[in-house]
Formats: C-alpha cells, structure tokens, sequence
C-alpha cells in the first residue's frame, strides 16, 4: 500500500503539465494561419489596379461593419514613397455602409500610387492592408507599407498569451470559488483550494493589466516599446476595449473582497456551536452566493461588450448569452480543476462533495449546449460557412473536443456513484458490527488524552513548586527543567502520532480503486479542458463564418476555400490582322489572376517596340469543360495601346480559354486565342 501513494501523488500532475504543453503547441501550430481580423476590406475607389485617365479628388474604403481609424489610418504614398493625402480622415457611412475617405493633393504626377490603411474591428481586433491604382498608366514604386499583419509579430503573440492566461485566470477563480461555495464548503479552510483560487484571481489581474499595455501598440505600432507610452494608453483608455478592462480591473477588486471573505469569515465558521451562528452561516452564504453571483457575470460580462457579442446579429440577446456560456465554462472547468486538486493534495474529501460537483457539471453542460447553440447560428450563419471558413472548422474542432470532455465525464459520474455505493455499505456493515474494536480504541484514546492532560497539570504544578523554591533558595533545581523536557517530547510524540495517522489515512484512501478511478477520469477530463481552452481563445480571434462569407460575397468572390492561383496572369501574344500597321504584339496582365474580381490591362506595340493606338481592344473568357461563356469584357482606352477594364469577374477556377480581339481599322481585325489556368 505504500508504494501505491506516490503514483498518484505529482506524477499524475507532471504527466498532464507535459501532455497538455504537447497538445497546446499541436493546436497552435496547426491553427496559427487560422487567425484573421472580424472586420474586412470589401471595396474601394479607385478599386485595387484600376488605371485612371485623371486623378481622383480623394480615396474611400467600404467595410464589412464597424471600425475605428485614427488620424494616420489611411496613407496615400506616391511612385516616390512620399505622402498624397491630405491627411483628414473622413467619415462617410451612410444607409448601412461604412465608408472612410481621405482627399488627395491637387497635381499629382502620373504613376502608381499605394494605398496602406489600418483600423481596429469593432470587436477589438485590428485590421490592415494595402493597394494600389495607377494614374495614367501603371509605373514602378519605392513606396514602403508595413510588411507584416496588424496585430502580429511579438506583441500579436504576447497578447493573444495574455488572452489565454486571463481566460485560465477567470476558470480557475470563478469555478474554484463555486466549488467551495456550492459543493464542499469544508473546503474554505483546505490551503490548496486556497492556493487555487488566490492564483486565479492574480492570473487574471496580471493578464488584464498586461492586455491593458500592450493593446496600444497591438491596434497601432506593433512596437513593444511603445506599451508604456501614456498617451498610448490614454487613447487606449478611450476605446470600447480599454473601458472593457478598467471595468475588469475594478470588478476584480471586489473580487478580492469576496475571497477575502470566504476563507476567513466564512471559513471560521465551518462547525457552527449553536443556532444563531448557523443562521449566521447561512445568511453569510446567501450574501457570498448572490455577491460572488454578480461579481462573477460582471468579469465575464467584460468579453461579451468588447468581442463577438458586442458586433452583428441580435446583439442585445448575444451578450446576455455569452454571459452564460463563460459562467458554465468555469462552473465546469473550474470546479474540475478544484475537484482535481481536491482528490490529490487535499488530506480528505467527502463523497457528497464529489455527487454535488456531478450534478452542477450536468447542468453547466446544459447550459453550454443551448448557447453554444445559438451562438454557432449566430456567427457561422450557414451549412457552406461551417465547413467552408476557418471559423466554422476550429468550431467543429471545439465541438468534438467538448463531445470527449463529455464522455470523459460520464466515466467520471460512474466513479462517484460507486464512491457513495462503497460508502453506504461500509456504513451499513459498521452499524450490524457495532464497531466495537472502534469504541475501544476511542476509548482508549480518550484515556490517553486525559493521562496525558493530567500529566501536563502535574508537571506545571511540580514546576511551579520547583520554581517558588528556587526563589527561596535562590538555586534552579533539576527536577524543573526535567518536567518541561518531557511536556516538550509529550507533544512532539502526539504531533507524530496525527502526523502518522494522517499519512496511513492518505495510503488507505490512496489504496481505494474507486478513487483511484475517479482520479484518473478527472486527470483526463483536465488534460483535454487545457486543449478545449486554447481552441476557444484561438477562436474568439477568427474571423467568424457569416461575416467571412458575407465579404467574399461582397468582392464577388466564390467559395471561401476556392484555391488561389500562382500570381497574376502575364501573356505575350502576336498579332497580325493582314492590313498596313497590322502586325504587332499584345501584353495582358490579369491581377490577381485568381477566382473573383481581377483588373485586365492589355497593352498593344507595334514591331517597333512602341504604343500602337489601335481603334478597339475586346477579351472573352470560356470554361469548355462547365460550358461556361464566352464572358465578354469590353475594356476601356486610357492611354495610345494601353487598354484597362476592372473588376473582370472570373467565376471558378480551371483552364479558360482566352479569346483576344483586336481591330486596326475599319476592316482589318482578328482574334487570337490562348488557354491560360486561373486558380
């Protein structure tokens, strides 16, 4: 039996440490392309690669909903990388859409210009890109944009870090608190629970407060830095975000109070001596419930105003519902976390505790089911969006995951319900007994505790009569410093005798396959709730399906896993329509030469190397194998040989033939053909 007690002593927690950082990284690598902004980009003017004649009076970008720009979210740099705009960001949403502009410069010089923008999502996730028209024709650029993705970089992966850990802080804080207040109230005084709910409470302040520094330059300069410019954080102050987290950090300093309270008032009063301090009990419970209760949804009531409940659908019923789902995440995972370190650091635990968990873990998992429900509607919006998005992938990802959590937990429920069988029959058996060997020994005991009170009253008395004659005598006998020795060793001896009966407790419990079950199956169900929580935080920063399908609607794009081609289509085609200055060639460039809206330039020479202008350009694309066209695209003449037609809508991807019609005067024309693979 003693060799029993160490395999299910820290092993079993080094064993998950190791399982769960193994997971995490399998989930993280796999999904780390997954993340992407919940706001998108689905129009412009000029659009991107359009080639126009004269120069616009100023650029405007459409957005799928909501966002929120500074006075640098959008920059117009010239062929020479120097600014365009004017610099004065203007609003013109209007009917539902939401469209940004910025004027240009008067004169500017024909070329390529590029666009940058970046602003932050309405669900507090930044978004940035760039694009580029021509004025006149296209020409090349130094201009230089960020390379990298908004919110990436070493400051995107220490926040979505401190997104994590805030997640684990509020499970573990929240959930633990229920499980003491809720299924074993003995557990108030237990140092390990807490020591689980404390380290929750400061998981979840230090996160917040790291949230709190790095979201300035998370939605701006990308640079660490600049975490602790104050008038970052004042503009961060300013956000619906920054509001979402003071409001956290203050919900947390009542927090403490609650804490406070539970494991010293509450605690003290674990064994009530006569009636009023029960009722005194209950009425503190009461308190600590429906304070912890609001506390609690206000913490989780934070997420709900600042990411997907506060954007799309039916907003005023989501985030209500997202209240619910994080309060049934930790009543859950929480409380499993606390029933784990219950099972293995804690000296005993009743089985009763262990049924009420059960049953509040059954009703969390109702609750999660039905607003997990309404919630997947909400964001996926479709069958396609389900299995066609990122979101809608990493969703069936978390479905599965909390199916095995499930079915985890029903060998968990099995366990406890032979628990409480073994109970009542050794309760049974002991009652028929008579539990006569256990009367002696208490009896036994009860001798031995008063031997050993009426031993300590004896030597006190001897030492203080040895001590009145050493005042008289002015000598210290030996006899004194004899009694005080052996009180000494008297209460040694009976702190190694608990010390002794506490560890044989430990072995003989330890010893008992029916708690040995459960603590596997509860070892289990936390090795996967680590997993399941990662794949929730990585989903609450993925663009959702309905909005994803919504944008590629927008750009008039086709299913939203369509695959992507190479690069642009580049050709090179001779032409000779058999009259004088017939002969020549024909450039076309399809950008981005994918599935959805491309920009056509066809540029014609002649044998000379030189602008032929020519009096009609026309394209047609068909796909012989879905009889699909011929599309007709008629582009326009901007320049002498330079031909341009934007948004040329290619439906699906495949091998198109590609028809080219030239005309160079009022007889002499011919068309050339050239199959070209888009997609």
């Amino acid at each position: 039996m003693t060799a029993t007690a160490p395999r299910f002593g820290s092993a079993p927690l080094v064993r998950l440490l190791l399982i769960a950082t193994v997971l995490l990284g399998t989930v993280f690598t796999v999904l780390s392309g997954t993340a992407s902004a919940h706001a998108a980009l689905t129009g412009s003017t000029p659009e991107d690669g359009a080639v126009v004649a004269t120069a616009p009076k100023d650029i405007s970008l459409t957005f799928s909903e909501q966002v929120a720009m500074g006075d640098d979210s959008i920059r117009v740099l010239d062929p020479d990388n120097k600014r365009a705009d004017a610099g004065k960001i203007r609003d013109l949403s209007s009917g539902g859409t939401i469209t940004y502009g910025i004027d240009l410069r008067t004169g500017l010089p024909d070329g390529t210009y590029t666009v940058a923008w970046q602003a932050v999502s309405a669900d507090s996730h930044p978004i940035s890109g760039a694009f580029t028209f021509s004025i006149g024709a296209p020409s090349t650029t130094t201009a230089a944009v960020p390379s990298g993705e908004a919110g990436g970089g070493l400051v995107g992966t220490l926040y979505d870090i401190a997104r994590y850990i805030s997640y684990a802080g509020f499970i573990l804080l929240v959930g633990g608190a229920a499980f003491v207040l809720g299924c074993w109230p003995r557990g108030a005084s237990v140092r390990p629970l807490q020591r689980l709910v404390v380290q929750g409470w400061l998981t979840l302040t230090a996160a917040t407060l790291v949230l709190l520094l790095l979201r300035g330059p998370y939605t701006g300069s990308g640079k660490l830095g600049d975490a602790f410019d104050l008038g970052g954080l004042q503009d961060v102050l300013a956000t619906k975000t920054g509001a979402a987290l003071v409001s956290r950090l203050l919900l947390l300093g009542a927090a403490a109070l609650f804490v406070a309270v539970l494991f010293g008032a509450y605690a003290k009063r674990e064994t009530p001596r006569d009636e009023e301090e029960s009722k005194e009990r209950k009425d503190l419970t009461f308190g600590l419930a429906v304070g912890g209760t609001v506390v609690a949804a206000g913490i989780a009531g934070t997420w709900a105003l600042a990411e997907h409940a506060s954007t799309g659908i039916q907003t005023g019923l989501a985030m209500p519902v997202d209240v619910l789902h994080l309060l049934a995440v930790a009543a859950w995972l929480g409380g499993l976390t606390a029933l784990l370190v219950a099972l293995y650091r804690a000296p005993s635990i009743e089985n009763a505790a262990v049924r009420r968990f059960s049953r509040i873990a059954f009703i969390s998992v109702v609750v999660l089911a039905v607003t997990g429900l309404y919630q997947s509607w909400r964001q996926v919006g479709s069958w396609s969006a389900l299995w066609g998005t990122s979101y809608g992938q990493l969703l069936l990802v978390k479905v599965g995951l909390v199916a095995v959590l499930v079915g985890i937990a029903w060998f968990s429920r099995r366990w406890t319900e032979r628990l409480g069988q073994r109970t009542d029959e050794a309760g049974a058996t002991e009652a028929e007994a008579g539990t006569g060997k256990e009367a002696r020994a208490g009896i036994e005991a009860d001798a031995d505790a008063d031997a050993e009170a009426e031993a300590k009253t004896k030597a006190k008395a001897e030492a203080e009569a040895a001590t009145g004659s050493e005042t008289g005598s002015g000598t210290k006998p030996a006899a004194a410093t004899t009694v005080v020795g052996d009180s000494e060793r008297a209460t040694q001896l009976a702190r190694q005798k608990a010390a002794l009966a506490t560890a044989r407790q430990k072995r003989i419990r330890d010893a008992d396959p029916r708690r040995i079950g459960l603590r596997r199956s509860v070892l289990a169900e936390a090795g996967v709730a680590v997993v399941l929580l990662a794949v929730t935080t990585v989903l609450t920063s993925t663009e959702p399906g309905r909005t994803a399908e919504q944008e590629a609607g927008a750009t008039g794009g086709t299913a939203a896993t369509a695959p992507t081609s190479e690069g642009p289509v580049d050709l090179t085609l001779p032409f000779d329509t058999g009259g004088e200055n017939g002969k020549g060639t024909m450039r076309l460039t399809l950008d981005p030469g994918r599935p959805g809206a491309n920009a056509m330039h066809i540029y014609v020479d002649g044998p000379d190397g030189q602008p032929l202008d020519v009096p009609e350009v026309k394209a047609a694309f068909t796909l012989t194998a879905q009889k699909i066209g011929p599309l007709p695209i008629v582009p326009e003449r901007f320049a002498p040989g330079h031909w341009s037609a934007g948004a040329v809508q290619i439906p699906m991807p495949g091998e198109w033939q590609l028809q080219l019609t030239i005309r160079t005067s009022d007889i002499d024309q011919t068309t050339v053909d050239k199959n070209v693979k888009i997609g």
